[in-house]
């Protein structure tokens, strides 16, 4: 599976194909919500602030092609209004729906590298690296990432768990990952963990380098379409692998990646 999300935080879109550049996915995360009193970016990691992000929904008005200026971008509210960010009263529209006043950004224009910074609230669970605080943390410059351009996530990992908290409902879209692997069914446990520090090959063209674990957050536990909110999620991830679930990488090759390439390790 590929999945891409537009505006961070919000919920995404699913692709049979994408290409990959030096900034990860094509389009992913290149828009956010901003707090207009405090130029922070908004999003689900302070759900105690924002409420549930992810009863919004973000696509591209069209597909975004290399080379092309991005392409405005679909917002879905949590009452079905649809609102796009062509249209002049868009942080209106959204600042009614979040109940306070925001605008909607977009990174990457005129080579900006300037640095972002979001919120993020630490439930009380042990493990973590805090407990029931809020704390500020930045933005990649230039991004609206939180660490890395690629998160992968092996359905291994889903599967590993599911066994070790047979309560959760673990499901990839949880996790955002923008690629799920498909593993076999000789491959157990947290699969990606051995990948870190080696260069994966997804097709003929694509050259990632995994760079380290995904350490998740309370974003994992919250409610997501038919998926209850479970703070056990996060727990499970925090005892069994010190949080981490999937790995991020960097873009060491360009090119497009489709459902079903396969994957191979190559250093």
């Amino acid at each position: 599976m590929l999945w891409r999300y537009p505006v961070k935080s919000m919920m995404g879109e699913e692709l049979n194909a994408a290409a990959v550049t030096e900034r990860g996915l094509i389009g992913d995360r290149r828009f956010a919500v901003v707090d207009a009193a405090t130029g922070k970016v908004a999003g689900a990691k302070n759900p105690r602030k924002w409420g549930n992000f992810f009863d919004f929904r973000a696509s591209y008005l069209e597909p975004p092609r290399i080379g092309s200026t991005l392409p405005g971008v679909r917002v879905t509210l949590p009452d079905g209004t649809i609102a796009t960010s062509e249209q002049p009263d868009l942080s209106r529209v959204l600042s009614r729906a979040f109940g306070r006043e925001v605008a909607l950004a977009q990174t990457g224009q005129n080579g900006e590298s300037s640095t972002a910074t979001a919120e993020e609230y630490w439930p009380d669970l042990e493990g973590l690296d805090f407990r029931d605080t809020v704390t500020d943390f930045d933005l990649p410059p230039g991004t609206f990432f939180d660490l890395a351009l690629v998160h992968l996530l092996t359905t291994a990992t889903i599967d590993r768990l599911r066994t070790l908290y047979p309560a959760g409902r673990f499901e990839a879209r949880r996790f955002r990952p923008n690629i799920v692997v498909s593993t076999g069914p000789d491959d157990e446990g947290f699969v990606e963990n051995e990948w870190i520090g080696h260069t994966i090959a997804i097709g003929d063209e694509v050259r990632l380098r995994v760079t380290g674990g995904c350490p998740r957050c309370v974003m994992t536990t919250l409610q997501q379409g038919d998926l209850p909110k479970d703070t056990g999620i996060l727990r499970a991830a925090a005892q069994h692998n010190q949080t981490n679930v999937g790995v991020y990488a960097d873009v060491i090759a360009t090119g497009t990646v489709r459902r079903g390439d396969p994957i191979v390790l190559m250093d």
